[in-house]
């Protein structure tokens, strides 16, 4: 009987991870280009008390074994790469990304980061970086007099500087993607790292070689719906409470025998 409750005990964790993801998701129900995570499970070691196709008897073999698992344990958190809902924001310097790929951005250390945060800014040297003023790799420079910047669907970035009245090109967006985004670390600030789960980056124009269009003036949206978080909520706080049941309906049968042979 104390088998139940260590394994009902793994339940009450593994619903308590499940809580903790579901938070975090909902936390970021307005982070631009969230990606929400949701839980994977395995099972855990079983007890085998008996084999399947053991034989029973002269010629007669077991249709089944006898075994009796030990509980679950939380196998990885996955992130779902849905495309989010796309908002038209009317900036000029807010860009999202429609299908596949990453930006690219260059942190402090030189690191190379990748993000679908296309809420771009103007750093007081005339860099393109993003909103916590990481540059985007390759680099781009907006020249100070322009009067307006045009992104293209392939990231070409073009403007209009000073008195002319052609635009000229400053430079592209280039897009990464990845064999497996799945395998991607959360760095926080909306940034992802390589990993060798992932594999390497392999980088590109936008809308060429299976990677998306840019979008000017629209952001994407976190891919978290409420309404299925909310019911996930609801259907961990149930299987926490049932496990718990689980673990008073062990003890109660326990305190019973325990009766019966006092």
């Amino acid at each position: 009987m104390l088998r139940a409750f260590s394994t009902a005990a793994t339940g009450m964790e593994a619903q308590q991870t499940v809580v903790d993801v579901i938070a975090n998701n909902l936390a970021n129900i307005n982070t631009t280009g969230y990606k929400r995570a949701q839980v994977d499970f395995q099972d855990l070691m079983y007890l085998k008390l008996a084999e399947a196709g053991r034989e029973t008897a002269a010629g007669v073999v077991a249709p089944s074994g006898f075994e009796v698992g030990t509980g679950v344990s939380p196998a990885s958190t996955l992130r779902v790469f849905s495309q989010g809902e796309m908002v038209n924001t009317q900036r000029k310097l807010d860009v999202a990304i429609e299908g596949d790929g990453f930006f690219q951005v260059t942190t402090p250390n030189g690191a190379t980061r990748y993000t679908r945060d296309g809420s771009l800014r103007i750093d007081a040297n005339g860099n393109l970086v993003t909103s916590s003023g990481y540059l985007l790799s390759p680099a781009i420079s907006i020249p100070t007099d322009a009067r307006s910047i045009s992104i293209g669907k392939d990231g070409t970035i073009s403007v209009l500087a000073g008195a002319s009245q052609t635009p000229s090109v400053v430079g592209t967006l280039t897009l990464a993607r990845f064999a497996n985004p799945a395998g991607l670390s959360s760095e926080g600030e909306n940034l992802l790292a390589e990993t060798p789960a992932s594999g390497s980056a392999t980088t590109g124009t936008a809308g060429a070689g299976g990677f998306g269009t840019i979008r000017q003036g629209f952001l994407e949206k976190a891919n978290v719906q409420m309404v299925t978080e909310l019911v996930n909520l609801i259907t961990a706080q149930r299987a926490y409470e049932i496990n718990s049941r689980a673990i008073r309906a062990g003890d109660e049968m326990l305190t019973t025998a325990n009766r019966l042979i006092s």
